[in-house]
């Protein structure tokens, strides 16, 4: 049976009135929902998409992630196989060749002690992202637990670890770095690492404490505690999610300052020490030579640079998915 013109149906359910306007609307609503990309958003297989997976297809579409990724992926293979891409030892030293340039096999040169700045270089990697990691997640994880507990509880806990921040915040950090430092006479990184993870920690305390704060005061919060949920399951299962964001995206970003706090304390002298290898130990090693070695200090700064500014451009990408207020 041949199908009514368009003009005919319309005049059809003109004249049924009301009834025949419910019709229509159903109609139209049945076939939205078939045809994709409708206002479902995608079509029946659509799924809503929470805030992770939007972050998630924003930083694929992000060539400064993309980029920073790629960077950091190579800086951490280097450091757990450094071998793959030199055969030598950091600590093989030949006064004869000292503030040598580049040669067949040393295309870095060689520094004021002899030593290939090429094979110094690559291993200096693993010290900083070793420190750089370690130092973040200790400072990520002591933050967020005093700082989602005092947010969550508020009242006398509040208060002091407010005071408590207050006062870690007014010591500066090289100088604190100097005075404990100097009495350290180990050579691993784990000093430096505590020392960062002491000092570190109030920044993120802060912004887990508002973040906690803020979410607490959602309806669905709430609407949990109505219910009966226990303080530990409203902090773990509902809070904590939504919160964790801007802990990850300063945390992030605080990594390459991590690697570069390593590399200004193993400069002067009270982070990492010889025969420790260490960006900054090199850079500090080459500063008297400047002007008759400038390549076994430019080569050490190329890489600490490269490396700070790789992490602080994910953390920027980070920050721009999972900040709401920026799309």
């Amino acid at each position: 049976m041949p199908e009514p013109s368009s003009q005919q149906s319309r005049g059809a359910i003109a004249g049924t009135g009301a009834g025949g306007a419910m019709d229509l609307a159903a109609g139209e609503a049945a076939t939205l929902e078939r045809v994709p990309g409708g206002p479902a958003g995608g079509g029946p297989d659509s799924r809503p998409r929470s805030l992770w997976s939007d972050a998630w297809r924003d930083l694929r579409r992000n060539p400064v992630f993309l980029l920073s990724t790629l960077v950091i992926l190579f800086l951490v293979f280097i450091s757990v196989w450094p071998s793959a891409i030199t055969s030598g030892s950091p600590l093989d030293c030949d006064l004869a060749k000292a503030q040598d340039g580049s040669a067949p096999g040393h295309p870095f040169g060689f520094d004021g002690q002899g030593c290939d700045v090429y094979t110094r270089t690559v291993y200096g990697a693993r010290t900083s992202v070793t420190v750089g990691v370690c130092a973040t997640l200790g400072v990520a994880l002591l933050g967020s637990v005093l700082g989602g507990l005092a947010g969550f509880f508020g009242g006398a806990w509040d208060a002091v670890l407010s005071r408590i921040t207050d006062v870690f915040f007014a010591i500066p950090v090289v100088l604190g770095g100097l005075v404990l430092l100097s009495v350290v006479t180990s050579n691993s990184v784990w000093p430096v690492v505590g020392f960062m993870v002491l000092l570190g920690w109030p920044q993120i305390s802060r912004i887990a404490r508002g973040s906690v704060i803020t979410a607490r005061q959602n309806d669905y919060v709430q609407a949990a505690r109505a219910l009966g949920a226990s303080p530990a399951r409203l902090l773990l299962r509902h809070i904590a999610p939504n919160a964790v964001a801007p802990v990850i995206v300063v945390a992030t970003i605080a990594l390459g300052t991590y690697i570069s706090l390593e590399a200004t304390l193993s400069y002067l002298g009270v982070g990492l020490k010889p025969p420790s290898v260490s960006w900054g130990i090199d850079i500090s090693a080459a500063s008297p030579y400047i002007r008759n070695a400038p390549h076994a200090l430019l080569w050490p700064s190329g890489a600490l640079a490269i490396t700070v500014l790789a992490f602080i451009m994910l953390g920027d990408a980070v920050r721009d998915a999972l900040d709401p207020k920026l799309r």
